[in-house]
């Protein structure tokens, strides 16, 4: 079964990013377990998206784009989506590539000591990530990002086993739903860095390289709940970890060493350094991928691993994000409108792959039966509540 996993791994890869480890160390830090449980529907909205989007991209053995624009009738709606998808996708992925490799230089310097004023990290980790892409096949990716994805969430499940949590405390945490004061933001900061609408681009274009025939449905699935599966218990990892170490305050992700040297002594840098590099590693080489097969969706190009115009999109986005962290430009104004374009696209992207799982010249027999469409339509209204969040919380920002 583990040699069915494909896709799923890289969708895993993209949402365990430097942001998901920040993230679950404040909520961890600030309100200890209770949040668990916000996680874990997090999770669980994931896996549910993308099993969606997996099985529309393999049935099809089309990318998402093309598929919503040949259903899209209407002309200028068909216009208006596609003008979202393609802003908060390429847009929204440079601004963030910055903060994913932004993720692998802490993680560099926790491991070899801080960079002088050369930008010598962040070259390095666009270089690494250039050429993983450049020469790699979709199953060398596969490979790479499970050694990546592996090592990553055994350095965080060893640091959550390491600070000794309360099981019963956690078994509250998780399924007994509480509000701590002030934890709303976080709540939808948690589900915001799990439920990224990029990796439902990503997973339809993807499923295509590894599965051909109606048989292998059944590993689409299976591949989606295993990976995710696996992504959500690093983050849940990362969560407990915050939640047992000493912390009182966090600056960034690499704080949550400090709080864990008690446990771990001088290895605590070290193995937060390395959890911390890969995740951004792998968040860095996942983001320019989406941004291309979702431009090459649009445009109607090849969208193969070795197509020029394929290339030319990932290698603007991976120059971008090295270039706004070499330079230390602050890309906060492209960020905050990636915010808001993303807190349009999710809960549009909800909508529309529910409409297109019940589509019969999509998806033939394989169309949502009635408790599904019940949890889409629960789902559906779960983004529109995140979406609106997000966009208050840029414009409270202003």
């Amino acid at each position: 079964m583990l040699k069915k996993i494909g896709p799923g791994i890289l969708v895993a890869a993209a949402f365990v990013g430097p942001g998901t480890i920040t993230i679950c160390t404040i909520a961890g830090v600030k309100f200890g377990y209770a949040l668990l449980w916000a996680l874990l529907v997090s999770i669980f909205c994931t896996i549910f998206l993308q099993e969606m989007a997996g099985r529309i991209g393999f049935l099809t053995q089309k990318g998402l784009v093309e598929i919503i624009g040949n259903q899209l009738k209407i002309k200028w709606v068909k216009g208006l989506v596609l003008g979202i998808v393609l802003s908060a996708i390429l847009v929204g992925n440079a601004a963030y590539e910055a903060g994913n490799i932004g993720g692998a230089t802490l993680g560099l310097s926790a491991l070899f000591g801080k960079q002088g004023s050369f930008p010598v990290y962040p070259l390095l980790i666009g270089f690494f990530s250039f050429c993983i892409l450049w020469f790699g096949t979709y199953k060398a990716l596969e490979k790479i990002f499970m050694a990546l994805v592996g090592t990553m969430g055994l350095c965080f499940v060893i640091g959550a086993i390491v600070t000794k949590p309360s099981v019963a405390e956690i078994v509250k945490g998780a399924f007994v739903p509480h509000l701590p004061e002030g934890s709303i933001l976080t709540i939808v900061a948690l589900v915001g860095t799990t439920v990224v609408p990029y990796n439902l681009f990503l997973h339809a274009s993807l499923v295509k390289e590894k599965w051909h025939a109606k048989e292998d449905l059944k590993w689409v699935r299976w591949d989606t709940l295993f990976s995710v599966g696996i992504g959500g218990l690093v983050s849940v990892a990362i969560l407990i970890t915050a939640a047992g170490s000493d912390l009182q305050t966090v600056n960034d992700a690499l704080d949550m060493a400090k709080g864990m040297e008690p446990l771990f002594g001088k290895m605590a840098s070290y193995f937060m350094g390395t959890g911390l590099l890969l995740a951004g590693i792998t968040s860095a080489i996942t983001a320019p991928l989406a941004a291309a097969y979702v431009a090459s969706s649009c445009f109607g190009w090849n969208q193969g691993l070795k197509d020029l115009k394929f290339r030319l999109v990932w290698i603007g986005i991976l120059l971008l994000g090295v270039l706004f962290l070499s330079l230390d430009i602050k890309p906060i104004q492209v960020i905050q409108f990636a915010q808001v374009a993303n807190g349009i696209l999710l809960p549009i992207m909800a909508m529309l792959l529910l409409w297109m799982v019940n589509q019969k010249n999509v998806m033939g027999n394989h169309s949502n039966k009635l408790s599904q469409n019940i949890l889409g339509v629960l789902i559906v209204l779960f983004t529109i509540f995140l979406g609106i969040k997000s966009i208050l919380k840029v414009i409270d920002f202003f």
